[in-house]
């Protein structure tokens, strides 16, 4: 534990005369800077304990410094670098402008240590003013947004253009497709029954190994991770809040004022030391409506808002690429608007990457819905997430195969990230194809017991869109990662290759066939036909009855698993609907298919806060925050 330095007492001591904080107050606030190894100042602005505005005047009182807000009197733009804002950012220092020929540098942080770097950085003749560190962040935003949102786009596309979904379809792939369906014209006109015979082997096949795939792969995520788990709980006790690393927390939203209690009420509730949060709030420059509900919510220190320059794609990826400039923390998480982590899930990450091995670079915790008994489509999607995030990701990371990321509470190793370039802005599921190009890369991913809690959709049409959004992005993923098949197998093994088709083209395949081969046994078990008979000889007939019958009441069986783990046993028998849902998703992957041509980077937006729970949750949330500020 550390102790107060003594520029720390004298703000202290100087805060509680002007009036600015209580005696308890900065009693409390230095008990938490020295448990944290924190500022005094970063803990109160944390803490909500003092105004920050009032706190800066104070500043340039104490130091007879003139106060500026930059953000009304704009720095000069052409005495700032690019290159050097890291820097800024970290000493909370700038070249603001110049007066009779000295340049003038704006600090929220004055004192000693801030001449002798101005000095150093741009010559002894310089003055100062005071701002708040809000404002060089703000001022940062404004004056680099153009580059920031360039590279936020392109930067992928032009570092690593083979792993960018910029480009669709590459001519090699046209190639190939516009060959599968000549060499399927030419077979259908020739020989007719003998092609559509191999075409329907081949789904057959298809069938039979994704089902025999899903059924490995509960066997092995089963138990997987229990000595992980207990491993991850001793580390998690031995953490010490001073040694705690800062942590960004990445919240990108776009039209959900609604739903923003809910995420900022969780984040105030995390277990971990408060002024090692770095909180973005992440909103589209145009998006008035939510950067005014923000704020109107009168955030801690904690929190900032970043707001993300318009252009093309306008898309999750590319507004996270936005903000990641602006991080200062060793790991980044993303949270969805209406999620909520479970307390503790910080600390958990930071044992588990101080337990893991050095190319361990994510950890992507589970995620499930609070609103679970709400209607027949939020049992079903909760059947659907505990299937995928408590049984079959841990098999993929059993069986050492490529493991799509789920598109909210995985946590990066930030080096790492900025490393791969983030994510992709043109693909529409940046997670999954982000976990299979950390594996390409040499990462690898972990997974562990921590769960974030959100909104399951209640509205068909609005699941739709959602699940279409992710199709597509998997049709993305693949084709992306299929472009270079001999280094892919290099890179991920036979193994992981299989997996990944299975997984990743399953997914996506299944939903495209399955409308067809159900029609061919509707209109077979209506009308008993005998037109199909010569396209299932005896053999293939029984593959087609055993996926049929087998293989659909396997896939039942494994949903009714899913929910066994959390114990939510009450959801067991909605499995038995399964094919209802089935039907959904075929709808939403023929959409997914018709807009990989049409619109391929179109950013389907789910819409948030529909649900009762939500709105019960949000009520909680500003109940809380209202007890806050009183």
């Amino acid at each position: 534990m550390a102790a107060l330095t003594e520029s720390d007492s004298w703000t202290g001591d100087h805060l509680v005369e002007q009036g600015l904080i209580s005696l308890s107050q900065f009693d409390q606030a230095r008990r938490l800077a020295e448990q944290w190894n924190a500022s005094l100042i970063d803990v109160l602005l944390a803490r909500n304990w003092i105004d920050p505005a009032e706190y800066y005047r104070s500043l340039s009182e104490r130091f007879d410094i003139e106060f500026v807000s930059i953000r009304e009197a704009l720095p000069d733009p052409d005495l700032l670098k690019e290159d050097d804002v890291s820097e800024y950012m970290r000493e909370l220092a700038m070249p603001w402008r110049k007066r009779d020929g000295r340049i003038v540098v704006a600090t929220a942080r004055p004192g000693p240590e801030c001449i002798l770097f101005s000095r150093r950085r741009w010559g002894r003749d310089v003055s100062f003013v005071v701002t708040s560190k809000f404002d060089i962040h703000w001022a940062v935003q404004n004056v680099f947004s153009d580059q920031y949102s360039q590279r936020a786009v392109f930067e992928l596309a032009e570092r690593d253009p083979v792993m960018s979904a910029q480009t669709v379809f590459t001519p090699a792939q046209v190639l190939i497709g516009w060959g599968l369906m000549s060499a399927a014209t030419v077979g259908l006109a020739f020989a007719p029954v003998a092609t559509l015979i191999a075409i329907n082997l081949l789904m057959s096949l298809f069938y039979f190994g994704n089902f025999l795939f899903k059924a490995i792969l509960i066997w092995a995520g089963g138990s997987h991770q229990t000595g992980r788990t207990r491993e991850v709980n001793a580390g998690v006790r031995m953490l010490r809040d001073e040694d705690l690393p800062i942590y960004t927390v990445l919240v990108p939203m776009f039209r959900e004022p609604n739903v923003l209690p809910i995420i900022t009420n969780a984040l105030r509730q995390l277990d971990y030391p408060t002024s090692r949060l770095d909180i973005k709030i992440v909103l589209e420059e145009g998006d008035t409506e939510t950067i005014d509900a923000a704020m109107a919510l009168g955030l801690e220190g904690i929190f900032e808002i970043i707001r993300v320059s318009p252009s093309e794609p306008q898309t999750k990826p590319k507004a996270c690429n936005y903000a990641l400039r602006f991080a200062r923390g060793d790991y980044v998480v993303i949270y969805d608007a209406e999620d909520k982590p479970e307390p503790d899930q910080l600390k958990k990450v930071v044992a588990a990457f101080r337990q893991a091995p050095d190319h361990i670079a994510c950890v992507q915790c589970r995620l499930n819905y609070f609103n679970r008994d709400e209607n027949w489509l939020t049992r079903l999607f909760t059947l659907d997430y505990s299937l995928w995030f408590d049984l079959m990701l841990p098999g993929l990371e059993r069986l050492g195969v490529p493991i799509p990321l789920g598109g909210t509470s995985n946590h990066f190793r930030i080096e790492v990230l900025r490393e791969l370039h983030a994510w992709d802005p043109f693909n529409v599921t940046e997670d999954a194809d982000l976990g299979i190009r950390m594996t390409q890369k040499g990462y690898g991913v972990w997974l562990i017991e921590s769960t974030t809690f959100e909104e399951a959709n209640v509205s068909q049409s609005n699941w739709i869109r959602q699940r279409s959004r992710w199709i597509k992005g998997y049709m993305q993923t693949f084709l992306v990662h299929t472009r270079r098949p001999l280094h892919l197998v290099r890179t991920i093994g036979p193994l992981g290759v299989l997996g990944f088709v299975f997984f990743i083209g399953g997914t996506m395949l299944s939903g495209l066939l399955n409308p067809i081969f159900w029609g061919m046994f509707a209109i077979w078990a209506i009308t008993r036909t005998t037109g199909f008979d010569e396209l299932f000889p005896p053999a293939l007939l029984y593959l087609a009855l055993f996926n049929l019958l087998a293989g659909n009441a396997l896939i039942t069986f494994i949903m009714m698993l899913a929910p066994f783990r959390r114990q939510w046993l009450e959801l067991v028998p909605f499995s038995l609907t399964a094919i209802w849902y089935w039907v959904l998703m075929s709808a939403a992957a023929w959409k997914a298919a018709v807009q990989l041509i049409t619109k391929p980077f179109f950013w389907e937006k789910t819409d948030h806060g529909l649900s009762k729970q939500t709105a019960v949750e949000v009520a909680l949330a500003t109940g809380q925050t209202e007890e806050r500020a009183a």
